[in-house]
């Protein structure tokens, strides 16, 4: 079976360090979808349909094991519901390891693995919210 991976996030707007991960979750697994998923606590300045265009059209063609979706509900739901075993999360610093943890144990108890990949240095500073100036 093949070994498959979702990426989630707002990508609002999607950094470089976004597009690094993806590049680095291509190369461990046969298959990545980058999930452009809707976050409640999250006020993008785009609609879904406007970021998951623009991420598509950001991807380089030769990374034909990498998809682009959107997603409306839970993360772990789309994993079920398409056969995905890991969620792939970026880390930029210590401060975001709480939170990704809290999620990752929550998946895992939903037989999902969480696989954390750290942000290059020289990418960690660069959020979506500092790219939009907010």
């Amino acid at each position: 079976m093949p070994a498959r991976a979702v990426y989630p996030g707002t990508f609002d707007p999607f950094t470089p360090g976004h597009r690094d991960i993806v590049d680095r979750a291509r190369r461990l697994f046969d298959a990545v979808t980058v999930l452009v998923a809707v976050n409640a606590d999250k006020q993008p300045t785009t609609t879904q349909t406007e970021r998951l265009t623009a991420l598509r059209d950001s991807l380089p063609a030769a990374w034909t094991n990498v998809t682009v979706t959107a997603w409306s509900g839970l993360t772990a739901a789309f994993c079920r519901a398409h056969g995905y075993d890991v969620i792939i999360r970026g880390v930029r610093g210590p401060a975001d390891l709480p939170h990704e943890y809290q999620l990752a144990a929550m998946n895992e108890t939903l037989g999902i693995t969480t696989l954390l990949l750290p942000a290059r240095p020289e990418l960690a500073r660069v959020s979506s919210t500092a790219v939009r100036g907010c």
